[in-house]
């Protein structure tokens, strides 16, 4: 599927079937085959949940991962880094260990055939820098996830982006996480809290501030201020953590972002994200001349496993029907 105004390819992180893997209903090839189907060809994993030990690959796993990649027309895309910073108990590992973390995830990336490492926001610009000339030497991008709450004028992505620009490293780049691009609370998350148990009057307030675009900085404190307890705590400290921002700002780093992870909680049967308006930001994408792989990552499992069965494949279908549409894909 192809369309002349862009280079826009669809992938799914198999992290989206997070709920079927641990419940041991779809196996690793059952999550690539779904992907597949729905024309979403860009494969990117976890390791840690996608392969057992996945440090020591086996020749025997490489082999059947590539034959599971010709069988079903995909394409690796990227692999994510986890970065442990604590790995001890009694103390902080140092930069030399955290790159040599970061280096052995780069390893893994190039046995699978994996251009791109997602290095996860608590990576520091001290450690990618450290990592970056041996990402190099692999032919391998490593990106720092631009993830809620941080935002492209947070210092902490202005301290990444100074590296970037410094170095001109061709390794190093950006993967925004559409989680900066929350423009409604998602119901599925308040739904949650009400049938655990919150106060349905603090609920409403803290879905209408976030609705509005009010100021969420206190608002744990005013939820405690109110009498709400843990339940209302948790969801207020989640309102404070999601964002919405102009997506219109990955313009000025567009040459920097090479993937996108695609997140969604909600996708309704119209086939439209309830609270990420994809409307609104693909566009930005297109114009931006953004031509690497949006992939989704779906999380609304964890906010309806209590009362509601999931259905992962289902919501990954939804969220592509709703790409094909957005990025009027033609045969």
């Amino acid at each position: 599927m192809t369309n002349a105004r862009h280079s826009i390819k669809r992938g799914v992180s198999l992290y989206s079937y997070q709920e079927e893997t641990f419940l041991r209903t779809m196996s690793l090839e059952d999550c690539i085959r779904a992907a597949s189907e729905i024309g979403a060809h860009g494969i990117e994993i976890i390791p840690e949940q996608s392969i057992p030990d996945f440090t020591n690959l086996t020749e025997e796993f490489v082999d059947t991962w590539f034959a599971w990649m010709e069988k079903y027309g995909t394409t690796p895309t990227a692999t994510n880094s986890y970065l442990d910073t604590k790995l001890y108990p009694d103390r902080w590992l140092t930069v030399e260990e955290q790159i040599a973390s970061i280096r052995t995830d780069i390893d893994v990336a190039v046995r699978l055939g994996m251009p791109i490492v997602k290095a996860t926001i608590n990576t520091s610009p001290e450690v990618m820098e450290g990592a970056a000339p041996y990402a190099e030497e692999k032919g391998v991008q490593l990106l720092i996830e631009v993830h809620a709450p941080f935002h492209y004028e947070h210092p902490w992505i202005l301290e990444h982006l100074e590296v970037m620009h410094r170095t001109q490293s061709p390794a190093l780049g950006l993967m925004p996480d559409m989680m900066t691009y929350v423009k409604r609370f998602p119901r599925v998350v308040s739904e949650r809290a009400l049938r655990d148990g919150a106060n349905p009057a603090i609920v409403d307030y803290i879905v209408e501030l976030y609705d509005d675009h009010g100021d969420t900085h206190a608002l744990m404190d005013i939820v405690n201020y109110r009498g709400g307890g843990p339940v209302e705590y948790g969801l207020a400290r989640v309102a404070s953590h999601y964002i919405w921002t102009d997506p219109r700002k990955m313009l000025d780093h567009m040459p920097l972002i090479k993937h996108i992870q695609a997140k969604f909680y909600e996708m309704t049967e119209d086939e439209v994200e309830y609270s990420i308006p994809y409307d609104e930001i693909i566009p930005v994408l297109i114009e931006g001349g953004f031509d690497g792989y949006l992939s989704s990552e779906y999380e609304g499992n964890r906010h309806i496993q209590d009362a509601f069965p999931v259905d992962s494949v289902e919501q990954v279908r939804r969220q592509h029907a709703m790409f094909v549409r957005l990025l009027g894909e033609v045969a």
